[in-house]
């Protein structure tokens, strides 16, 4: 039963970073309003696509401009994220019936039942709130603590004996990785709800040879504005967007730091942590250059999806190694 449950989990480990990536491909290919109502596409399980279907949805939906193709991307991450949320279910169910043993677990089964039904309100509210940038990130950051506490939940499920081999000094920069790791993922987040990406056009400036060309940070960091009827393709002035654009970029110089000296740490005091260690170093190498390439290549879709999902795996490598580095501890 418990190695039925680690696959099982392990399974929703994959499913949950593919709801991410959906999740990215479906906002950064501007379908995020592809479906207008919620959980289904125009009143349809699926999505309108004959004349006459098409037809009865703009006489529901006023002013909605159907495109069936962008309605399948939005409806095809709900599939996803809904069967992740069965998964995980089905693991709170079996870590309930072996909770004598499985206390732990049964226990971050159901803080993972809480942050699916939350993470499924902000997907509701995401279209029903006409992508509001402060749902939209915060979407993008629950389902990252989503997939992250399902990665927890297998990793330590698994090696249940966990034996410090690190010290006080490396757990502590790991910590701190981790939250300027957050941080950035969040101004990624706003980056993107922004559509700020690629407003800067050089690198390592931004436009024009200069590094912050007319940027107005007040603007750029009003958490919750008025949107009009939407807030496709965003309404913020090009300063706004230069401001935001440009702190994302120095938070990512600030994280890229801090995570190289971890892992020159790592290799040059604790060598059984170097694996992680190269793992964390070829994440980070991509991630710059998947950065510098939306900019430089004017945010294409598949670049631009991949630097989400290598962000994921920087989350995922970081707690990793604070797990490999934590105190003796038996947990269950």
């Amino acid at each position: 039963m418990k190695n039925r449950f680690l696959q099982i989990n392990l399974l929703a480990v994959i499913l949950g970073f593919m709801v991410v990536t959906l999740g990215a491909y479906t906002r950064l290919s501007d379908a995020g309003l592809g479906c207008p109502d919620w959980p289904g596409c125009y009143g349809h399980i699926g999505v309108p696509s004959s004349l006459e279907d098409i037809k009865r949805a703009k006489e529901k939906f006023p002013g909605a401009n159907v495109e069936p193709a962008k309605g399948w991307k939005e409806m095809i991450h709900r599939y996803f994220a809904g069967t992740l949320g069965l998964l995980i279910l089905l693991l709170t169910f079996m870590s309930w019936r072996m909770r004598q043993t499985m206390k732990w677990e049964f226990k971050v089964s159901l803080f993972l039942c809480l942050l699916v039904v939350f993470q499924a309100a902000l997907g509701m509210w995401t279209v029903t709130e006409k992508l509001q940038p402060l749902i939209v990130t915060a979407h993008l950051l629950f389902g990252f603590a989503t997939l992250a506490t399902l990665w927890i939940l297998y990793y330590r499920s698994k090696e249940r004996n966990h034996s410090s081999h690190g010290s006080k000094g490396l757990r502590r920069l790991l910590f701190i990785a981790l939250i300027v790791l957050v941080v950035q993922i969040a101004l990624g987040g706003w980056t993107g709800s922004n559509y700020a990406a690629i407003i800067c056009t050089e690198f390592p400036t931004c436009n024009q040879g200069k590094f912050f060309p007319d940027a107005d940070f007040k603007e750029a960091f009003i958490l919750w504005r008025e949107l009009g009827p939407n807030y496709e393709f965003g309404k913020l002035e090009p300063a706004a967007r230069i401001a935001i654009h440009m702190t994302h970029r120095v938070g990512g110089l600030i994280t890229f730091l801090l995570l190289l000296t971890i892992c020159l740490w790592l290799f040059m005091k604790h060598p059984r942590s170097r694996v992680t260690a190269l793992a964390l170093l070829a994440a980070l190498a991509v991630q710059v250059t998947l950065g510098i390439t939306v900019v430089l290549k004017a945010k294409p879709l598949f670049i631009a999806v991949a630097h989400n999902g290598v962000g994921v795996i920087l989350l995922i490598i970081i707690l990793t190694l604070l797990m490999q580095n934590r105190d003796r501890k038996r947990i269950g």
